[in-house]
C-alpha cells in the first residue's frame, strides 16, 4: 500500500481554508493525503470579508469559517501560533518559529497579504494601527475607548470599511486619500464623486488629493497630521489602510521566483518555480497580476487541488491509459458588489472604459443619489463594464451579460434607464447551462439545477449542496431565480407526464 502524500498548507486564511476544504472533499474516498494546516494567527480561518460586522455585534466565533472539531473530523492536522520561518527545499521540510518541523511532499503557500503602511515619520506611534485581522479589530476597539477623533489613511475598499468601523465606535471620522477620488480601482470619476458626497452626508469627512508628510504630537488631540501644502488635522488615532502587499517573504528568503514588485510567481497550475510548492491567493503573482479578491483565491485553490490530485494519480493513469488533465488558472473576473456604510457600490469588468473602442453610457439621478454607467464594445452589442453607486439592483443582470458574453438585443441605455425602452433584464432561462452564477465558488447554472433535481428545493439546501452564494452573498437573488426556474420546469414535466398517461379502461 502506497504511503499518503503529505500536503502542508502554510496560512489558514479564507483561501488556505478553502484549499483544505477542497482537498478533503477529494480525499474522502481514497484517503491518499495527510493534510497539515499551519496558521500564523492564534485562531483558525475566519471571514475577513465580513470584518466590519465585528463592530455591529458579531463575535470572532460568528466570523469563524471552521473550528477544531471540524478539522478533527476531517482528519486535518492543524497548528495555530505556527508562523513558518524556514523552508528547506532539499529535505522538503518547513519549520515554525516555535521550532516545529513538518515534512511535505507538496507545500501550499497561502500566506495572503499584509497592510501597506506608507513611510510617514511618526507612523510607529502607539495609536497608529492597521485594519486586517481580528486581533487588529480588538486593538482598534481598545484604542477607541479613549479617543474622540479617528482618521483612516486610504480611501479604497478596505479604507472605507475601516472608516465605517471607526464611525460605529462613535468617533468623529476622517478619511485621507492621496488620489483625487475614493475607490479609484473600482469606480470611475463620476462614481467616485457621488460616493464621496454620500459618505460625507453620513457624517464622515473625506479629504482627497491629500498627502501626509508627518505625524507629530497634537495639541487638542493625541496627534497632529501634517499635510503637504501646510494644512494639518488633529486626531486621537490613525488607521492605515492604504493598500496591501503580498506576504511573499518565504519565497524571497528561500529562492522562489518573485515578480519585480513582489508576489510569488506561479504558472497556470499555481505552481511556483519549485514544482512541489504552490502559491494561491493574494501572495501569488499570475501573469504579473495579483488578485486582491477572495473569489480568484478560491479559484486558485481549486486549480492547485486538481493539479496535486493529477500529479498524485499520474502513475495509475499512465498504466491504465486514462487522461486526467487538470484545469488551468486563466485569470479571474474582478467584478464586485458591496455596501459601504449603507451605500451600495458595484463594479463590473472594464469600469474605466480603457478597452480600445469602448463606448460609455451614463445615468445620474442627483436627487436620489444614484449613478450608473455601462461600457460596451465599439459595436455597442456587448457589455464589457459597468459602475453602479447608490443602487446596485441592476448588478446581477449586468454581470451575467458581461460574464457570459451575451449579445445585447435592446438599446444599451435600456440596461440602466428603463424609461428609455424595454427593460433588458435576463432571467435564469436566458442563461446558458455553463453560466457562472456564483463567482466566488465557480458554481454554474447547471450545477444548481442538478442540485434541485437531487432534492434541494430551497436556497438553504442548495447553498449547502453547492456552496453557491455562501461567499460574498452577492448572487443570492440570482441563485434563487435559478432554483425557482428549475422547480417550475420540474413541475411542468410532472404535469406533462401525468396528462400523457393512458387512461385506464374499466374492466
Amino acid at each position: 500500500m502506497l504511503s499518503k502524500q503529505r500536503v502542508v498548507v502554510v496560512g489558514n486564511g479564507m483561501v488556505g481554508h478553502h484549499f483544505v476544504q477542497q482537498l478533503v472533499s477529494q480525499n474522502q474516498a481514497d484517503e491518499q493525503f495527510e493534510i497539515t494546516a499551519l496558521s500564523g494567527e492564534d485562531r483558525l480561518a475566519y471571514d475577513r470579508v465580513q470584518l466590519s460586522s465585528f463592530f455591529k455585534g458579531k463575535t470572532a466565533d460568528d466570523l469563524a469559517l471552521t473550528c477544531n472539531k471540524t478539522y478533527d473530523d476531517w482528519q486535518v492536522r492543524f497548528h495555530t501560533h505556527s508562523k513558518v520561518v524556514d523552508i528547506n527545499r532539499d529535505t522538503q521540510t518547513v519549520t515554525t518559529a516555535k521550532g516545529e518541523l513538518f515534512e511535505y511532499d507538496k507545500l501550499v503557500l497561502a500566506t495572503g497579504s499584509f497592510p501597506f503602511v506608507p513611510p510617514i515619520p511618526g507612523k510607529d506611534r502607539e495609536h497608529c494601527l492597521v485594519y486586517r485581522t481580528i486581533n487588529d479589530l480588538h486593538t482598534i476597539k481598545n484604542s477607541a475607548h479613549g479617543s474622540k477623533v479617528g482618521v483612516v489613511i486610504g480611501g479604497g475598499l478596505l479604507g472605507l470599511e475601516a472608516a465605517n468601523a471607526l464611525k460605529q465606535l462613535g468617533l468623529h471620522t476622517h478619511v485621507i486619500e492621496f488620489a483625487p477620488q475614493l475607490m479609484g480601482v473600482q469606480v470611475d470619476a463620476g462614481g467616485g464623486r457621488l460616493l464621496k458626497n454620500k459618505i460625507t452626508d453620513l457624517g464622515v469627512t473625506v479629504h482627497t488629493s491629500v498627502a501626509t508628510e508627518e505625524i507629530v504630537e497634537g495639541e487638542s488631540c493625541r496627534y497632529k497630521m501634517c499635510f503637504k501644502g501646510g494644512k494639518t488635522l488633529e486626531t486621537d488615532m490613525i488607521v492605515f489602510s492604504a493598500g496591501i502587499r503580498p506576504y511573499d517573504n518565504l519565497a524571497r528568503e528561500f529562492n522562489l521566483e518573485l515578480g519585480e514588485r513582489g508576489g510569488i510567481v506561479i504558472n497556470n497550475h499555481c505552481q511556483t518555480s519549485d514544482k512541489n510548492i504552490y502559491a494561491i491567493g493574494e501572495c501569488a503573482l499570475w501573469n504579473n497580476f495579483i488578485f486582491g479578491l477572495v473569489a480568484p483565491g478560491y479559484a486558485m485553490a481549486k486549480i492547485a487541488v486538481g493539479h496535486i490530485l493529477q500529479d498524485t494519480q499520474q502513475g495509475t493513469l499512465q498504466s491504465t491509459g486514462l487522461d486526467n488533465k487538470a484545469d488551468e488558472f486563466s485569470g479571474a473576473d474582478m467584478s464586485t458588489k458591496l455596501k459601504l456604510m449603507g451605500v451600495e457600490v458595484g463594479s463590473i469588468g472594464d469600469a474605466h472604459a480603457r478597452s480600445e473602442g469602448a463606448i460609455s453610457y451614463y445615468f445620474e439621478d442627483q436627487p436620489n443619489g444614484i449613478y450608473k454607467k455601462i461600457v460596451t464594445n465599439s459595436q455597442s452589442n456587448k457589455l464589457i463594464g459597468a459602475v453602479l453607486v447608490g443602487d446596485t439592483s441592476d448588478y446581477d443582470n449586468l454581470l451575467q451579460y458581461h460574464l457570459n458574453d451575451i449579445e445585447l438585443t435592446t438599446a444599451p441605455e435600456a440596461l440602466i434607464m428603463p424609461l428609455a425602452g424595454e427593460i433588458a433584464e435576463l432571467s435564469a432561462d436566458d442563461l446558458p447551462d455553463d453560466a457562472i452564477i456564483c463567482a466566488c465558488h465557480k458554481v454554474t447554472k447547471h450545477t444548481i439545477e442538478q442540485s434541485v433535481s437531487n432534492g434541494c428545493i430551497d436556497l438553504a439546501s442548495v447553498q449547502q449542496s453547492t456552496k453557491a452564494s455562501t461567499g460574498c452573498g452577492g448572487c443570492e437573488k440570482l441563485v434563487q431565480n435559478v432554483i425557482s426556474s428549475a422547480l417550475a420546469k420540474a413541475s411542468n414535466t410532472i404535469n406533462v407526464v401525468t396528462l400523457n398517461e393512458p387512461v385506464k379502461q374499466p374492466a
